[in-house]
């Protein structure tokens, strides 16, 4: 079965039951991904969206760190979770060098299918414009490995991976991407196959909302033992507690755990922290990943 989450700006809610992705059911996207949800979890005016980035970006304050290799940051509407992404891009953005090329890991929210999608496109469009996809290198690794498909269906209406784009824009707009989303898949062995394809200078961003529609306090509570989790390599706590992106979380641990690298909590709050509401909030994380911590 396929499976459809309703999602509003702040994060995922209903699911409900459609039916299967199949291969020979490959919706067909021009050869550039045009925007979903511009309009309701960004702005949709170029102007006003650099603007609101920019605003973000000038009130984060993340530590020096650097080689940043990795970040994990959340996919909500920019008004609940953009000021928490921004800790984590402003960070990138001070880096001494440009990533070469970046993997972007989220969860599909809308879609079941076994393994990783990756988009067949040769770009994905922004309101600030269009960010290029390194296509031969997906195609490749699908033709390689059973674990990767290329098929655009299940990136039509996800949203996760969409609203880093217009953040990673604004710092690398000529670094191809790799837009990856998990479906019913192994963390281990999707890491295992990421590893051998990293080079030097990639970067790994992993899009992921932690509790979903708790009270404040509660999410506060629930998103500590998960976030000190990630902080201290402990996967089967990660993989027991509440994040939408558990997989790609856990495919980032395995590969830090083997490329000797160290998480780095940058900001932490819940929607209800920045927006207002709290009585069902959704919690938000950004981290990064250096070497020797």
């Amino acid at each position: 079965p396929r499976y459809l989450v309703v999602s509003g700006a702040g994060g995922a809610r209903a699911w409900a039951l459609t039916g299967p992705v199949s291969p020979t059911e490959e919706v067909q996207m021009a050869d550039t991904r045009s925007p979903t949800v511009a309009g309701m979890f960004y702005p949709a005016d170029a102007e006003t969206l650099l603007a609101t980035i920019r605003q973000y970006l000038e009130q984060a304050d993340p530590p020096e760190i650097s080689p940043v290799h990795a970040i994990i940051v959340p996919h909500a509407g920019y008004i609940y979770s953009g000021p928490v992404a921004a800790f984590a891009y402003r960070l990138l953005q001070s880096q001494p060098s440009l990533p070469g090329r970046i993997f972007l890991l989220g969860p599909s929210h809308r879609a079941w299918f076994p393994g990783v999608a990756i988009a067949d496109v040769d770009g994905f469009a922004t309101p600030l414009g269009i960010q290029p996809v390194d296509r031969a290198f997906a195609r490749a690794l699908a033709s390689t490995h059973r674990e990767f498909s290329a098929i655009n269906s299940p990136h039509i209406p996800e949203h996760c991976l969409e609203v880093q784009i217009p953040f990673i824009y604004t710092f690398a707009p000529d670094a191809p991407i790799v837009p990856m989303l998990f479906g019913e898949t192994n963390p281990a062995r999707i890491a295992e196959l990421i590893e051998a394809s990293l080079e030097p200078d990639d970067l790994i961003i992993v899009s992921s909302d932690l509790s979903h529609y708790h009270s404040n306090e509660q999410a506060h509570r629930l998103d500590s033992h998960v976030v000190q989790a990630v902080l201290e390599g402990d996967a089967r706590t990660v993989a027991t507690g509440e994040a939408c992106g558990q997989a790609p979380i856990l495919t980032l641990m395995k590969i830090a755990q083997s490329r000797g690298w160290q998480p780095n909590l940058l900001d932490y709050r819940t929607s209800g922290d920045i927006a207002g509401d709290t009585s069902q909030v959704v919690g938000y994380a950004a981290i990064a990943y250096t070497e020797g911590g």
